[in-house]
């Protein structure tokens, strides 16, 4: 059983930086998509930042520019840097795995982000 294990949220001014940290757990297949989604009070969860095994990465047109994916050196870990915070950056993000040959998909438990002065 896969387990994605989320931390790094809390409260930040605007314009100030968070880094957050997912670490998976697990019988985890090579190929595979790790990734960032926020859900804000009332709306529907969004893609944030994924980040493929090969290092491919790709963002929300809203954070391009401000947050940055990245992997850990052992692939069963990734991170998100997130600079120039706004306050619609407010949500709670939420790690995810996705491993496309078994069709399988995995979600973290969520880590509150308050971007608030």
């Amino acid at each position: 059983q896969v387990q994605l294990v989320e931390s790094g949220g809390g409260l930040v001014q605007p314009g100030g930086s968070l880094r957050l940290s997912c670490a998976a757990s697990g019988v985890i297949f090579r190929d595979n998509v790790m990734g960032w989604y926020r859900q804000a009070p009332g709306k529907e969860r969004e893609l944030v930042a994924t980040v493929n095994s090969g290092g491919s990465t790709n963002y929300a047109h809203s954070v391009m520019g401000r947050f940055t994916i990245s992997r850990g050196d052992a692939k069963n870990a990734v991170y998100l840097q997130m600079s120039s915070l706004k306050p619609e950056d407010t949500a709670v993000y939420y790690c995810n795995l996705e491993v496309p040959v078994v069709a399988a998909e995995y979600w973290g438990q969520g880590t509150q982000v308050t971007v608030s002065s």
